[in-house]
């Protein structure tokens, strides 16, 4: 066993970002768990109240209490604690370990037991990161352990020219003492196994993200070595025919005029097929986008937005993003798609805040920079609309005072006639 500083390099590898759904399951089952410790602390506390005196009583109270932020530290730290191959113990841990089993002795002396000291004391060792099935083993033998002790109180406790009444004492004491530590194994190892699954979730995804790269590079790489192969060919026959026959050499150079021509059209296909993302994802990842720029963001999305036109509407949304953070400078934005007056349509607003002194010089930037993109690349709100007005939609882009607002209505199931 060595004991480190609690730090994440001490930890282990770096720590994976737990999704909302695992964080809500922590929690959950952490919170069974104080539950039942709380159980567990207020059966012996009916016990101190009956028999005890006040100064046990005030004694009891104070080390439950203790200990009970004791064990709630420690389980908040496992959370993020890492299994390696040898247990290592921070020193806040041995800090929080050292003060939960004093704690756990006040317990015990209040109630005049040695079974509770042993049960919460084995409860907090439970909470250190062991590695994989030493948990088990360590429990097996402290509950091993935890029996002598169980009888020893039951001696103390039954009459004893009563031998059912002693050994039904020492039952219940060993009970009490078993089920608490093995509850809680039993729910940590719970929570192992939805970490574990997250974290294979997580993994698939990389893995999926990855080959879905190396099959993009290995399309572009067929594609392009294609025709940039003809087009050197075709390049060098023309150099070798300019000096001696030039006319011959014209042919060639459109050629590869023309190679290239279909190589940019290829490039084309293969990134509209590889931007193929739902729309409800393309709306939660603009809005991300926002956020992280510091704006403060409402999303509305429709429950069937999957069914939306994405070929069309999703240029839309990653253009609308684009202008919110390039000319918008304000601090809020609202985006939203849901179904419009026209029956079939679907509407896409981006509505954001502009500074005070933008005025409609807003509503010129966004156009200016929309036709400029339009000409470089097809990609501006100019080329944005061409292309809703192509899907019998229509796109219409305005600031009115310090508001700037697209809107985009497109029917249902017009897709293709936009590609076309």
């Amino acid at each position: 066993m060595t004991v480190r500083p609690m730090t994440p390099q001490a930890e282990g590898a770096p720590r994976a970002v737990q999704g909302h759904g695992v964080a809500a399951t922590w929690w959950y089952t952490f919170g069974s768990v104080v539950m039942f410790v709380a159980m567990y602390l207020s059966i012996w506390a009916v016990a101190v109240l009956a028999v005890g005196t006040w100064p046990a009583r005030i004694a009891y109270a104070a080390a439950a209490l203790v200990w009970t932020v004791a064990f709630v530290a420690l389980g908040i730290a496992y959370r993020h604690a890492e299994r390696l191959r040898e247990l290592r113990i921070g020193w806040t841990r041995a800090g929080l370990i050292a003060i939960g089993a004093l704690a756990a002795g006040g317990v015990s002396m209040a109630v005049g037991a040695l079974t509770p000291f042993a049960a919460l004391s084995l409860v907090l060792v439970c909470l250190l990161p062991w590695p994989r099935g030493i948990r088990a083993r360590v429990t097996a033998l402290c509950t091993i352990l935890i029996v002598p002790l169980a009888w020893i109180d039951a001696g103390r406790v039954a009459p004893q020219d009563d031998d059912v009444q002693a050994v039904t004492a020492w039952f219940m004491l060993l009970a009490f003492a078993v089920v608490l530590p093995f509850t809680v194994v039993s729910m940590l190892w719970w929570w192992d196994i939805v970490r574990e699954l997250d974290r294979a979730r997580a993994a698939e995804a990389r893995l999926a993200a990855t080959q879905e790269r190396l099959r993009l590079a290995g399309d572009v790489h067929d594609l392009q070595g294609h025709h940039l192969q003809v087009i050197a060919l075709q390049l060098e026959l023309a150099e070798r025919l300019l000096h001696d026959d030039p006319g011959a050499a014209l042919p060639h150079l459109r050629a590869a005029q023309r190679s290239v021509d279909d190589a940019r059209s290829g490039t084309r296909e293969l990134a509209t097929r590889f931007r193929g993302v739902p729309l409800p994802d393309e709306l939660a990842n603009a809005a991300d986008l926002l956020r992280a720029a510091g704006l403060r963001v409402e999303l509305r999305v429709s429950p069937d937005a999957a069914d939306a036109p994405q070929e069309v509407l999703g240029p839309v949304v990653r253009e609308s993003t684009t202008n919110i953070l390039k000319h918008g400078g304000g601090r809020s934005a609202t985006l939203s798609l849901d179904r419009g007056d026209r029956q079939g349509a679907w509407l896409f607003r981006a509505l954001n805040d502009v500074p005070a002194d933008a005025g409609a010089a807003e509503s010129g930037a966004a156009e200016s920079g929309a036709a400029a993109g339009s000409e470089a690349s097809g990609s501006g709100l100019s080329g944005m609309a061409e292309r809703v007005a192509q899907a019998g939609g229509s796109l219409r882009a305005a600031a009115r005072g310090r508001t700037f607002e697209l809107v985009a209505e497109v029917p249902h199931g017009q897709a293709q006639g936009a590609l076309a």
